[in-house]
């Protein structure tokens, strides 16, 4: 198969130097401030006048607010996050009016992370170091796995966690082979003991992450809360509980990663569950257990790896009854509660395990969309 180019973003910590934090605190600021007030000018534009203001309307009032003596501190950082800002602002509107997401709110200090994007004319990337405009030197960064070869990086950012963590993610276009067809095929049923049953009979053990923590964060959070507000005391134990939660999101992205890859190297076909987690999660009994799994995290990773190397990803209807369904005679059963995992088919007499019975449910739904198209809603993208 052929080669394909695409646009991939390689992550990585570094550590600033005093100075280079320094510089990047004001970045992160102006960044926020900017964007903030683009949001609150559009927004008066439009409950004032009912007109709708353009990203090149916002693009000429920051020259304005540069030149203006109570904001002139904008002109100290690099323009280029300024200037990404108003991009980002543009693209959240454009998902707005799309009805993707939800109206652009504001950026907050310590509510919101802390980013600021750096174009290819606000950087430099020689001899695999990068320095960013006005800074006098290169960034401390730890290369965890090497660039691709030949690499000329589009655009680069920065971001500092509330952890205090710092990382750059640098933007590339890489080319990627496609794995070579394969001849077989999985359903995954999604699950809270066990993570993800395939249809091949394997279950897949959920590492409950945060349940192996939470001790330790509850502690934390203890002495955060006995902390007085506004103090450094404060400021350390809020940080303490934020490296317990960077601590499980790492295990829990990284764990993804590797099931996430190998699903999509071995089975040319992938079937999967389209879930509301957003509902789900007001289940207040399940909502710790059902944001530890991560589903929705997932099923992300699934696609766009099934886009680079040439396979497909397919979601079935979230109202599809695959638990109560037999996978062999294709009998419906009126009801089947949580408790029952293990059931025998009145119609032809098998005996299900109730995961495996539904993971085989979701591939075969799943390859008739394939064939057919018919069947269920369209796809999650």
């Amino acid at each position: 198969m052929r080669d394909k180019a695409v646009k991939r973003a390689y992550k990585y910590r570094f550590y600033p130097t005093p100075e280079q934090a320094e510089q990047l605190a004001r970045t992160f600021g102006c960044v926020r401030y900017v964007y903030s007030r683009a949001l609150a000018e559009r927004s008066r534009a439009w409950t004032q006048e009912q007109r709708r203001v353009t990203h090149a309307e916002t693009d000429r009032m920051l020259t304005q607010w540069k030149r203006d003596p109570d904001t002139v501190w904008l002109a100290e950082p690099s323009k280029g996050p300024l200037q990404a800002a108003l991009r980002h602002l543009q693209d959240a509107y454009s998902r707005f009016w799309s009805k993707q997401t939800g109206y652009p709110k504001f950026k907050k200090k310590g509510k919101t992370r802390d980013s600021a994007t750096y174009f290819r004319n606000c950087f430099t990337y020689r001899s695999g170091q990068i320095k960013l405009a006005k800074q006098s030197e290169p960034l401390d960064i730890r290369w965890s796995r090497p660039l691709p070869e030949g690499a000329d990086p589009s655009q680069v950012t920065v971001s500092r966690d509330s952890a205090g963590r710092y990382h750059i993610s640098i933007l590339v276009e890489d080319t990627i082979t496609p794995h070579t067809p394969a001849d077989t095929t999985v359903g995954i049923d999604a699950g809270i003991t066990t993570l993800y049953t395939l249809s091949t009979g394997e279950k897949i053990t959920n590492p409950r992450h945060e349940k192996k923590d939470r001790e330790k964060l509850a502690r934390a959070q203890r002495q955060l809360s006995k902390r007085q507000k506004g103090s450094k005391n404060r400021d350390k134990a809020r940080r303490k509980v934020a490296r317990i939660h960077a601590r499980i999101a790492d295990r829990r992205r990284d764990h993804l990663h590797k099931l996430s890859t190998r699903l999509v190297r071995e089975n040319q076909v992938i079937a999967i569950e389209d879930l509301s987690v957003r509902n789900m999660v007001k289940n207040h009994s399940l909502a710790r257990v059902i944001s530890d799994a991560s589903w929705a995290q997932f099923c992300t990773m699934l696609e766009y790896k099934a886009g680079w190397y040439g396979r497909e990803v397919i979601a079935i209807d979230r109202f599809y009854p695959s638990s109560k369904q037999c996978s062999a005679c294709g009998m419906l059963q009126d009801l089947m509660p949580l408790n029952i995992r293990e059931w025998m088919c009145p119609g032809c007499g098998e005996i299900h395990d109730r995961d495996v019975n539904a993971a085989k449910n979701i591939l075969a739904v799943g390859l008739a969309v394939s064939a057919c198209g018919d069947g269920v809603r369209p796809s999650r993208t």
